[in-house]
C-alpha cells in the first residue's frame, strides 16, 4: 500500500523495530512521503529486505539492540550523522510473552522489559536532545493491552502501560521545548509473530468477536495513525494515545451476541 498524504521531504525519520510487521509498514509510509528514513532492528536482512529497492540517498539501516545503552546512543548518533538531523522517532521495537505468570515471569520479564521499556528509555534519552533542536515529534507504538488487562498478558500488558504513560509524561515536560509526544495503541495485527494464528479460525473468531469492524488489524491500517500523528496536521496534539483497534477498545468486554 501507498500513502501519499503528507510532505515530509527534508525530514527524517527514525523508525526502530523497522525489519517487519507494523515497523516495516510505517517506515515505508514514511518514504512514500518523502522522508529520509533510518531503520533499527536486530536481524540485518531484515532491514535490508525493508528498504530494497528504496533510495539510497534517502535510507539508512542501522543493526541495533536499543536494550543497549550504548548501542541506544549509537543508533541516534549514526542517524544523525548520516542525515544532518533527526525530526521524528517511531519507537515500535518490542518484545511480547504470554501464558501463566508463575511460569513465565522468571523466563521473559527480562527480555520483555529490557526491550519495551528500558530500550523505550534509552532511546528518549538520546533521541529527545536532537528532537528539541528540530521542534521534532516522537510516537510511541504501544497497545490496546496498556489500556486495559488481558489473560495472560500481565507481564506485556504493564509494559505497554509504562510505555504509554512515560509518553504522557514526557509530553508534559518537552511541550514547551517544542517536542510533541503521543502514542497509537493497535489492537490484534497480523505481523510475522501472529501470523500463524490465522491458521486456527476458532481463535480468530474470539479474537474478532470483540472488534466492531470484524477484522484483525494490518500493519498498513496503523502506519497512516502514525504519519498524522508526526505531521504537522497534529500540531496540536500531544500526549494522546489514538486507538487503531477496529473498535476493540470501545466494548466493555460483553462478547458479541447475535
Amino acid at each position: 500500500m501507498t500513502h501519499n498524504s503528507y510532505d515530509f521531504a527534508g525530514r527524517t525519520v527514525l523508525v526502530t523495530g523497522g525489519g517487519t510487521g507494523i515497523g516495516r509498514a510505517i517506515a515505508l509510509a514514511f518514504l512514500d512521503n518523502g522522508a529520509n528514513v533510518a531503520i533499527s532492528g536486530r536481524r540485518e536482512d531484515k532491514l535490508r529486505e525493508t528498504l530494497e529497492g528504496r533510495p539510497d540517498d534517502r535510507t539508512l539501516a542501522v543493526v541495533s539492540d536499543i536494550g543497549d545503552p550504548d548501542d541506544a546512543k549509537a543508533l541516534v548518533a549514526a542517524v544523525v550523522e548520516h542525515f544532518g538531523r533527526l525530526d521524528v522517532v517511531v519507537n515500535n521495537a518490542a518484545a511480547f510473552a504470554s501464558g501463566e505468570f508463575t511460569e513465565t515471569a522468571g523466563e521473559h520479564w527480562e527480555q520483555i522489559r529490557t526491550t519495551n521499556i528500558d530500550g523505550f528509555v534509552h532511546l528518549a534519552l538520546h533521541a529527545l536532545p536532537e528532537l528539541e533542536k528540530t521542534g521534532g515529534n516522537l510516537v510511541g507504538v504501544s497497545s490496546v493491552s496498556a489500556l486495559r488487562g488481558d489473560w495472560g498478558q500481565s507481564l506485556y500488558n504493564a509494559s505497554k502501560a509504562a510505555v504509554r504513560n512515560f509518553i504522557e509524561s514526557l509530553a508534559l515536560d518537552y511541550g514547551s521545548r517544542g517536542v510533541r509526544l503521543n502514542s497509537v495503541a493497535p489492537a490484534f495485527t497480523i505481523t510475522p509473530i501472529t501470523e500463524g494464528m490465522t491458521e486456527d479460525e476458532a481463535l480468530i473468531a474470539k479474537f474478532t468477536n470483540r472488534v466492531a469492524l470484524g477484522r484483525p488489524g494490518r500493519p498498513d491500517d496503523v502506519a497512516p495513525a502514525v504519519l498524522f500523528l508526526a505531521s504537522d496536521d497534529a500540531a496540536y496534539i500531544t500526549g494522546a494515545t489514538l486507538a487503531v483497534d477496529g473498535g476493540t477498545s470501545a466494548s466493555t468486554g460483553q462478547p458479541h451476541v447475535e
